[in-house]
């Protein structure tokens, strides 16, 4: 009997040694566990060289812009440029639509954050041919200044942060950071600017919404930009917000982005942006389409109700992502030319 019980206490020792060790083996597999954040960005910062230098200058500045960046005292009553800028992108005004802006400075640092390793194994060091920058957005923002124009201060805002960069880090750094810093032209306020582009989408996105009614046996009229259901029933307008002027930007935004992450080829990155136009105006084809048929069915109220929810007004975006995620998958599987 004692023999069985020995015998039985080493049997239950080697299983849970086995055990033991099986655990100890997994937990040793276990992949490494993803590093903290703030500690990522402690070491970032501990690795990077004339920060003094860079934050000193960059507080210089922005403090010119913020003092002396907007010399138009009538709508937005402010010398700061900044406030210029919160007014353009939060305004009211359907025409004026710049809201994107407020969303790119957290898109640009993103993107950089994404480049981090990049650019801190780059040799950095003060390049002093950074400061011909500065002194290029100096004298557009006096221009700006003068002639009552604050987008020109805008880019020479940008441009002189761009420079101060350079000045600090180098050559290398600004090579490797044009993208994405160079997303910050979507921070310029162009909208208002650009009404006179929209019309031709306009016409073009009411035109094709009456001929494909109108093959698919529903009668639409078209009066300019104005739709008319049969019998007067229902009646819209493809207005400069429903132009897809909104779309367009972000969907040229997102196939930017998406470029430059995915491809290193500027043919590739290029046809990507390139595709944005169609995309947008295919996108709000098919969300007029869908105002339409609703109204047809449902009569003027129910055409709102799509017209306004907030739902259907993403509807743009559906075809543009899939597009751009389409186009992406061909190319990445096109073989590259042979260098001879």
């Amino acid at each position: 009997m004692s023999n069985f019980s020995a015998n039985l206490f080493e049997q239950f020792a080697a299983i849970r040694y086995k055990k033991s060790s099986r655990i100890l083996m997994n937990e040793n597999l276990k992949e490494p566990a993803p590093p903290d954040f703030w500690a990522d960005l402690v070491d970032c910062w501990r690795r990077l060289p004339n920060k003094i230098f860079f934050f000193g200058l960059l507080a210089a500045w922005l403090a010119l812009f913020q003092f002396l960046g907007n010399s138009i005292l009538g709508y937005v009553h402010t010398p700061s440029l900044f406030a210029w800028l919160r007014e353009a992108y939060n305004s009211p005004n359907p025409a004026a639509d710049d809201g994107h802006g407020n969303l790119i400075p957290f898109i640009v640092l993103g993107l950089f954050w994404w480049k981090r390793k990049t650019l801190l194994e780059l040799p950095l060091k003060i390049w002093w041919p950074g400061i011909i920058f500065v002194i290029a957005a100096a004298a557009l923002h006096v221009l700006g200044y003068v002639v009552q124009q604050p987008r020109l201060s805008v880019v020479a805002m940008f441009t002189g942060i761009f420079g101060l960069m350079g000045l600090a880090w180098g050559r290398a750094w600004l090579r490797e950071s044009f993208f994405p810093f160079w997303l910050f032209i979507f921070s310029v306020p162009l909208a208002a600017l650009l009404v006179s582009f929209t019309f031709p989408l306009r016409l073009l996105v009411t035109w094709l919404v009456t001929l494909i009614a109108n093959l698919l046996t529903v009668d639409v009229v078209r009066q300019g930009t104005l739709l008319f259901g049969s019998g007067g029933r229902y009646q819209y307008e493809v207005a400069a917000a429903c132009s897809g002027m909104r779309s367009l930007v972000a969907i040229f935004l997102l196939a930017t982005v998406y470029g430059f992450i995915t491809f290193r080829s500027p043919g590739k990155r290029l046809l990507l942006m390139s595709l944005a136009l169609p995309l947008s105006v295919l996108g709000n084809l098919i969300r007029m389409l869908c105002i339409i048929f609703a109204a047809e069915i449902g009569g003027q109220s129910v055409g709102d109700y799509v017209h306004e929810s907030s739902i259907f007004s993403m509807i743009p975006y559906i075809p543009a992502i899939a597009g751009l995620l389409l186009a992406g998958r061909w190319l990445a599987d096109k073989p590259q030319p042979e260098k001879k």
